[in-house]
């Protein structure tokens, strides 16, 4: 299907209930929004609905597949995905989406930490994945792409990459071998507003992430 113009913002969630509101509500309006619930227990998928989302159901769970399954839905040319626990500002994304020029593919966030937001064993991990991407695929990034927004076409083309955490580091490395323009333009990272990190919050949740990560060729 031909991609309409806009920029559709994808949001996967688990249990970000309390979150999403003010994620939600900073959002520009010209935006379109699609909330994916990738098995939430808590009121998710209606608080989305609530604040006017689509509201996609993702059943395999996954951070990969709660974004693919966003992507699929999505019908316009730009996608930008970002996490629904509020860590992100999505006040920044119009400032990502102006540097679509001719030839850019994707423009990715590198996250400059406020005090206190990032663990320190997340960002020996981020540094050290990065720098995996500069070294072996010429990537300049110093970040994972946390937030993103990318050519809806050119994403489809790459097909899934990877079902759980291991997503933003296929997708840099699948942009790499398609040989995709990206740009990194500086973000803030700010710690989630509600719970606690599914990743960064615990040294398991960083493990399994980490496993994820080395999984990806």
């Amino acid at each position: 299907m031909d991609s309409e113009p806009g920029v559709t913002v994808v949001i996967p969630c688990r249990d970000e209930a309390e979150a999403l509101p003010g994620v939600l509500s900073a959002i520009p309006v010209d935006y379109r929004v699609i909330v994916v619930d990738n098995g939430s227990t808590d009121d998710t998928a209606a608080v989305a609905r609530a604040a006017g989302a689509t509201v996609v159901t993702e059943s395999t769970p996954g951070y990969g597949s709660a974004v693919h399954a966003g992507i699929d839905a999505a019908r316009t040319e730009l996608v930008a995905v970002l996490d629904g626990d509020g860590s992100l500002d999505p006040r920044e994304l119009p400032r990502l989406v102006a540097e679509f020029g001719p030839g850019v593919d994707m423009v990715v966030g590198g996250r400059r930490a406020v005090p206190g937001a990032l663990p320190l064993h997340a960002r020996i991990g981020n540094w050290a994945f990065a720098f995996r991407l500069r070294r072996r695929y010429g990537l300049k990034v110093h970040d994972i792409a946390a937030m993103r927004v990318t050519r809806r076409d050119r994403l489809q083309a790459l097909g899934h990459l990877h079902a759980r955490s291991g997503y933003p580091l296929a997708l840099l490395t699948g942009a790499a071998r398609a040989g995709w323009l990206v740009l990194e333009r500086d973000i803030t990272y700010r710690p989630r507003t509600h719970g606690e990190s599914k990743v960064s919050g615990s040294w398991l949740g960083t493990v399994r992430a980490a496993r994820d990560f080395w999984s990806v060729r």
